[in-house]
This record gives C-alpha cells, structure tokens and sequence, in this order.
C-alpha cells in the first residue's frame, strides 16, 4: 500500500518537473505549442497522482477508523 502511494508522489514530482522544465526550455524550443501541451501534460499528471493520493489516504484512514 505505502509503496503505491510512493509511485504516485514520485508520478506527482515528475509532474511539477515536466511544468519546470518545459518553462525553462521554452527559450530554446521554437514551438509554443509544444510547450503548452507538455505543461499541460504535466499539470493533468499532478492532478490525476494528487488525487490518487488523496483517495489512498482517506482509504487509510477510513479502515483505521471503523476497525
């Protein structure tokens, strides 16, 4: 279970740092819309991860609850 939930907060770092470094190799792509569609990519990554995350915590926390 922990191990799933560290695949995802890795899926999510690797989201913020597809945003990083498209902005920083923005100078040297000459497409912008290649650009806009790898950050757009990597903002539906930390979206999609994040709330995998969040699901697997309340997951968590319910079964601790109720047991």
């Amino acid at each position: 279970m922990y191990q799933l939930a560290v695949l995802f907060l890795t899926a999510v770092l690797a989201g913020f740092a597809l945003i990083l470094v498209t902005e920083v190799a923005a100078a040297f792509l000459t497409s912008a819309t290649i650009v806009n569609i790898l950050v757009a990519i990597g903002a539906i990554a930390v979206i999609v991860f994040a709330f995998a995350i969040l699901v697997i915590a309340t997951k968590t926390l319910l079964n601790k609850w109720v047991r």
